[in-house]
C-alpha cells in the first residue's frame, strides 16, 4: 500500500512506517502538486495540501489522516462522493491547549497584559484591580478532549465547571452539563466562557450581539476553537462598550488577523496567532496517532478518530 506524507517525521519514524509494510512517498505540503507518482496512493497523511492537490485525481485514495483537529480544509464534496475515510488528530493537541486556556484565564484575571506593558516602559506601579479565580464559574461551550484537559487543570482552583454539549451528557471533571439549546439559560451564570466547540454550520456565529448581551459584564471570553464561531464585529463592539470585560483570542474569522483590525488596539484583549496547540510534544503525539492508525489500517482494524464529514467533527 502506498502512503503519501506531506510532513517528514524523520528517518526513525518513517522507517517504523515502512516496517509495517507501507511504501512511503514524501512531498512537501507547501509545494505539492498532482504528479504521476502519487496518483495511485491509498493513504494521504497531511494537514492542508488541498489548495494545491486535487484529490479527485487520486483514483485509489481511501483514507486521509489529518494532523489537525479541525476539518474545515477538507474538500468535503469529493470525500463524500468517493466514500473516503477521514480521521483527525483529536486529543493530539488537547494538553497544550488545555494549559493555554488556564494560562489566559489567569492572565485576564491578574491583568498580566498591563504589567508587561509597564515593564517595557519601566513603570513600577501597583495594580489594585486584580481578581481571584477562586469560586468563579467557568463555562465550556464544547466538552471534547480539549475542554476535558482544561477542566482537569482547573479542578484545583476551587472553581465551578459547567459545560455545553450536543445532548447535555455528563463529562468527567464537569460539575454540570447542558444541551446546546440551553446555552442562553446558562450564559449569565458564567464568569469565564471558553469556546471549545467544532466549527459547523450550526456553530457559525454562535456568539453574536444578542448572546453577548447575555454575558455578565464582568465576564471574560476565551476562544481556541475557530474564529467564525464568534461574529467578530459584534465582539469588538461588546469589548469597546464594556458589555464584557475582556477576551483572550487565539483564532479569528480571517487569519492572519489584519493589521487594521480594531482588536489590536483594545487594552482588554490578549491576541495570540493560532498558537495554543504548540508544544515540544506536538510531533510525538500526532505521529503516535498516525502510526496507531496505520497499524490498524493494514491489519483491517477500526481506525481511531474517524470524522463524520456531514456533522463536521
Amino acid at each position: 500500500m502506498k502512503v503519501l506524507f506531506t510532513y517528514d517525521y524523520g528517518t526513525e519514524k518513517m522507517t517504523k512506517v515502512k516496517q509495517l509494510g507501507y511504501e512511503i512517498i514524501y512531498k512537501y505540503e507547501g509545494t505539492i502538486e498532482n504528479t504521476p507518482d502519487i496518483e495511485d496512493i491509498d493513504i494521504l497523511i497531511c494537514y492542508n495540501p488541498f489548495s494545491r492537490l486535487d484529490i479527485s485525481k487520486l483514483y485509489n485514495l481511501k483514507w486521509i489522516q489529518l494532523s489537525s483537529i479541525g476539518i474545515d480544509q477538507v474538500p468535503k464534496d469529493i470525500v463524500l462522493k468517493r466514500g473516503i475515510t477521514v480521521t483527525n488528530n483529536k486529543s493530539g493537541y488537547s494538553i497544550p491547549i488545555g494549559e493555554w486556556i488556564v494560562l489566559k484565564t489567569l492572565e485576564l484575571y491578574k491583568n498580566s497584559r498591563k504589567f508587561y506593558k509597564n515593564q517595557e516602559n519601566k513603570i513600577y506601579k501597583l495594580d489594585t484591580s486584580l481578581l481571584e479565580l477562586y469560586s468563579k464559574t467557568i463555562l465550556f461551550i464544547g466538552t471534547g478532549s480539549i475542554a476535558l484537559e482544561a477542566a482537569k487543570r482547573f479542578s484545583g482552583f476551587g472553581v465551578k465547571i459547567i459545560g455545553i454539549n450536543t445532548s447535555g451528557r455528563n463529562v468527567e471533571y464537569f460539575d454540570e452539563c447542558y444541551p446546546l439549546e440551553k446555552l442562553n439559560d446558562v450564559l449569565n451564570t458564567a464568569d469565564v466562557i471558553v469556546l471549545s466547540i467544532p466549527s459547523t454550520d450550526k456553530t457559525y456565529h454562535l456568539i453574536d450581539k444578542e448572546r453577548l448581551k447575555l454575558f455578565k459584564r464582568s465576564s471574560f471570553l476565551i476562544n481556541i476553537s475557530r474564529g467564525n464561531i464568534i461574529k467578530e464585529s459584534d465582539l469588538i463592539y461588546a469589548l469597546k462598550e464594556g458589555i464584557i470585560s475582556g477576551a483572550a483570542l487565539d483564532v479569528f474569522e480571517n487569519e492572519p488577523l489584519s493589521i487594521d483590525s480594531p482588536l489590536w488596539d483594545l487594552d482588554n484583549v490578549i491576541i495570540t496567532p493560532h498558537n495554543s496547540w504548540i508544544s515540544e510534544m506536538r510531533n510525538e503525539r500526532r505521529f503516535s496517532i498516525t502510526y496507531e492508525n496505520l497499524k490498524r489500517y493494514i491489519n483491517g482494524e477500526p481506525l481511531k478518530n474517524v470524522v463524520d464529514i456531514t456533522k463536521g467533527y
